[in-house]
């Protein structure tokens, strides 16, 4: 039994990948300090014998007794709310973090593949953005710490690849939505959700004309596993293409919660991008990859999800 190992394990996009792995055959290892996850998402794994979990902080030394086959690291704050009241912690799990688990990689033949991000692209004045655009970022802005972290664990698992010969991957991620996403996590879909069902007006910044792409978490496991298991080492966008203003997508979210309330504005915070959406031409061509899972019913989905967690609140 092949043996893989997730940091980050116990977040939205982690705990998901645990079971995709549990599902595929693997001895899984899952890894987090429980900075920003939370042990229920992978409560359902304890009683496996072929997962594990390790509370560590992968900013400290990382020992992995035996063979390690797969490193999957996706250890960070990803949301505004987290990065702007953790900056430090932030840019330190990209950093020292990313470098700790390539050195790992490194030392036991393992193949990594590290979570990237879109807002390396910062505020783009490409549309649709290609792997191939290098971006426009502030990187002394509020969100610096995270675009800044990103970019930095894309260059340094290059130069671990290219002059250690590590097997590397990397996926930069789009907005991504679904079941275990946090109530308090910041973003629109959770914000506009929790809101709703709490019967409170939803809240946008600026004029909502900006714009996001959304992808349901199943699309983006299926994408990110496909490229694991690919021979191509540079970065891949895995996202859905299909893109929404925020006015709009917050239109979507009162309809589907048959609620009354109204939208209300509120000022764009600095450097938030106006635009977002990914080319996924690699990603068809090279994993024979896009996403099945239209927003509607994603959607509803997530919306039964967060219906219970307010209820059990």
């Amino acid at each position: 039994m092949e043996k893989v190992l997730i940091t980050g394990a116990a977040g939205f996009l982690g705990s998901h990948l645990c079971d995709r792995f549990i599902k595929e055959g693997y001895h899984v290892i899952g890894m987090d300090n429980l900075l920003t996850g939370n042990l229920d998402n992978i409560a359902h794994l304890f009683r496996l014998k072929n997962f594990e979990y390790y509370h560590h902080d992968v900013t400290k030394f990382v020992y992995i007794p035996g063979d390690l086959h797969y490193i999957l690291h996706f250890a960070s704050p990803a949301s505004p709310i987290d990065y702007l009241k953790m900056p430090i912690q932030t840019m330190k799990v990209g950093s020292i973090g990313t470098m700790n688990l390539l050195g790992l990689a490194k030392d036991k033949g393992a193949r990594i593949l590290v979570a990237s991000t879109s807002e390396i692209y910062g505020d783009p004045d490409v549309h649709p953005q290609p792997e191939e655009y290098w971006g426009n970022v502030n990187p002394i802005g509020p969100r610096g710490v995270y675009d800044e972290a990103k970019r930095f664990m894309e260059a340094i698992t290059m130069a671990y690849h290219n002059f250690h010969s590590v097997d590397t991957r990397i996926v930069r991620i789009f907005n991504t939505y679904g079941p275990r996403m946090r109530l308090d996590d910041g973003r629109a879909l959770p914000a506009f959700m929790s809101q709703a069902l709490r019967g409170e007006d939803l809240t946008v910044f600026g004029d909502g004309s900006q714009t996001r792409s959304f992808c349901y978490v199943d699309d983006l496991i299926e994408g990110i596993y496909r490229l694991l298991m690919s021979d191509y080492h540079l970065p891949v966008n895995i996202g859905n293409p299909n893109e929404i203003s925020i006015r709009q997508f917050a239109e979507e979210i009162i309809a589907l919660t048959g609620t009354n309330q109204k939208i209300v504005y509120k000022p764009l915070p600095q450097d938030d991008p106006k635009q977002r959406r990914p080319n996924i031409d690699k990603a068809k061509q090279l994993l024979g990859w896009e996403p099945k899972v239209g927003r509607a019913e994603g959607l509803k989905i997530t919306y039964e999800y967060f219906k219970n967690k307010i209820q059990q609140r």
